[in-house]
């Protein structure tokens, strides 16, 4: 029994933490025949080819439940260190492409830098080959997995033309993650918008840029994209869409409120109210958790952990109901290296100590993550979802369950809401807004 609370802030936070294997490019550029066809005991690839010819991902076997349970807890921790850097401000996030960018350049890792990504990901009980595989597998599973629901994981890796990176980098690269690899002139003033150009056809055009320049000591961007676009089960009828109240922190602003009445997916705690809104044939949902009067979306996000997370997802029960849910747009970009060094990566990111020695040789110069970027862009609306993120990993050397019953859920402040694989488990965007736009 919730009654219509007024004038409270919306709070928006779609999850897509399901690791979209968009390891980003961590791959070796080669020559083209050398890379592509190159010998097991090839140590070495040339990138001097601008471009080469793309490998389909390896053959997988069934999906992995380690990754996806290393996924969960890698994308819960970075969202919490995102939260308490951005208090009470949008953000939306897509943990999978981010795993899969930093996945594929822990290709290249070696010892303590190795120890510590593991950790950060999660992924110390997965050996390198059983992550490649769990990931290629993951990958094909996620892509297009229903006739009303687009799903596009993209990987490239962009080196700096003339270096060489190891051979077998590269192969991972390419077999298990599909990445596309290409060795561009990073002195020409155009080689930051041919990368762009790749993230825009990738997502749509719904992002355009990466990459806004190129410095003089970078030797490799390790790019993922992710493009959704999920048509809902049962469309809102635009005729019942209209403006109404939405609570901000501060103040209130007028919205478009979609409505609709049915039998959902529903959960109710003394904390909150959550209902799963299913795309298509129902494998992918979105869900939106919209915290109680008496409580916040701060709050919330404060107690958000993935094993909170795990029991929920056991717990939504068919309700009959009638739901207010705003239609809005956002978008979202940050730099990561804080979040990603506060979860135990910084060795990564350390000019001195970072060893990367499994993706190429500098001599006397030391390979290290110079700067992990995220953008993402979502659109709600009548007729369903679309959402696309780009993550690049650049390279330098150098509660208890309330009773059943019919609800009112009016969505008029800030909420919580994630898109999730329900075959897989898998989570492929979060986020929080406080002010939709």
């Amino acid at each position: 029994m919730i009654a219509r609370l007024s004038q409270m802030s919306l709070f928006l936070r779609t999850i897509i933490v399901t690791l979209l294997l968009a390891l980003l490019g961590c791959t070796s550029l080669g020559h083209s025949d050398a890379a592509n066809n190159a010998p097991a005991n090839h140590n070495t690839a040339n990138a001097n080819e601008s471009t080469m010819e793309n490998q389909k991902p390896a053959a997988s076997g069934p999906l992995d439940p380690r990754l996806a349970a290393a996924n969960a807890r890698f994308g819960f921790k970075l969202y919490s260190e995102l939260t308490k850097q951005s208090a009470e401000k949008n953000i939306f996030v897509s943990p999978a492409s981010i795993a899969l960018c930093l996945t594929m350049a822990y290709n290249g890792a070696e010892g303590e830098t190795r120890q510590a990504m593991a950790r950060a990901l999660e992924t110390q009980a997965l050996s390198l080959e059983d992550l490649n595989r769990a990931y290629a597998g993951l990958k094909a599973a996620l892509e297009n997995p229903d006739a009303k629901v687009k799903l596009q994981i993209a990987n490239s890796l962009w080196a700096r033309q003339g270096l060489q990176f190891k051979a077998d980098f590269i192969q991972r690269n390419k077999n298990y993650f599909g990445a596309q690899v290409t060795a561009l002139n990073f002195d020409d003033p155009s080689a930051p918008a041919t990368i762009n150009q790749w993230v825009s056809e990738q997502t749509n055009g719904k992002i355009d840029k990466i990459v806004d320049q190129i410095d003089s000591q970078s030797i490799l961007f390790l790019i993922n994209a992710i493009y959704f676009k999920g048509a809902w089960a049962k469309e809102f009828d635009k005729a019942k869409t209209k403006e109404d109240n939405f609570t901000l922190v501060r103040g209130a602003k007028r919205l478009p409120m979609m409505s609709q009445s049915g039998n959902y997916q529903y959960l109710e705690t003394g904390d909150f109210q959550a209902i799963s809104l299913p795309y298509g044939g129902g494998r992918v949902s979105f869900y939106v958790f919209l915290p109680t009067a008496s409580s916040s979306l701060g709050a919330f996000e404060k107690s958000l952990t993935e094993a909170k997370w795990q029991q929920w997802m056991t717990q939504f029960h068919a309700t009959d109901g009638d739901l207010s849910l705003p239609r809005f747009r956002v978008t979202y970009e940050a730099t990561l290296n804080d979040a990603l060094k506060a979860l135990g990566m910084g060795t990564a990111f350390d000019e001195g100590r970072a060893n990367f020695s499994g993706m190429i040789q500098m001599g006397g110069q030391n390979v290290y993550i110079s700067r992990v970027r995220h953008k993402t862009f979502a659109e709600v609306n009548e007729e369903g979802t679309e959402a696309a993120a780009v993550t690049s990993t650049e390279m330098r050397a150098t509660s208890m369950v309330m009773p059943r019953q019919r609800f009112r859920m009016m969505v008029d402040r800030p909420f919580f809401c994630a898109i999730r694989d329900n075959a897989s488990g898998a989570v492929l965007f979060m986020g929080s807004i406080y002010d939709p736009q």
